[in-house]
């Protein structure tokens, strides 16, 4: 396939082709080049290519509508999850716990997870964020800071 008739496929088709895929799925415009990136490698070409591309763009969307749902579904189970197995720890109430550490700045929550539920030390954390040991740390202490103060939970004396 020469470059001119594929320009002139794209530059005819793929706008249409668009607002077709956005009746089944969110990335409709990744569902188009995905198409034409077919289109290119098929042999021999289609006798009719625009029917051909509609076809190919209406199942790949409606496939991506599929896995998006499917996505967003266990999302949804995952985030309903638990984050403690017992309704109640050392007096500490579980489920304010869990909104507390929801409203957490993702930064500080995502350190204090990956230490606390993951077991990684600081510099695993570091590492797995993308941020300095002493970055690590700050948002640590951050973070464990607001959830003493949203719980009212007094710094344990040393």
């Amino acid at each position: 396939m020469t470059v001119r008739p594929l320009a002139e496929l794209i530059d005819r088709h793929a706008a249409a082709l668009a607002l077709f895929a956005r009746q089944w799925c969110a990335v409709p415009d990744d569902v188009v080049q995905d198409a034409f990136c077919r289109y290119v490698v098929q042999s021999p070409p289609p006798n009719d290519p625009a029917a051909w591309l509609f076809r190919v763009v209406r199942n790949l969307a409606m496939d991506a509508g599929k896995a998006e749902r499917r996505r967003r579904a266990r999302e949804g189970r995952v985030a309903k999850a638990e984050w403690f197995a017992e309704r109640e720890i050392d007096g500490l109430d579980a489920e304010a716990a869990v909104a507390a550490l929801e409203a957490l700045p993702a930064e500080p929550r995502e350190v204090i997870v990956a230490r606390l539920w993951g077991g990684l030390t600081l510099e695993q954390v570091a590492a797995a964020t993308g941020c300095s040991v002493s970055t690590a740390h700050r948002r640590y202490e951050t973070g464990i800071a607001m959830l003493r103060e949203r719980l009212g939970v007094a710094c344990p004396k040393k």
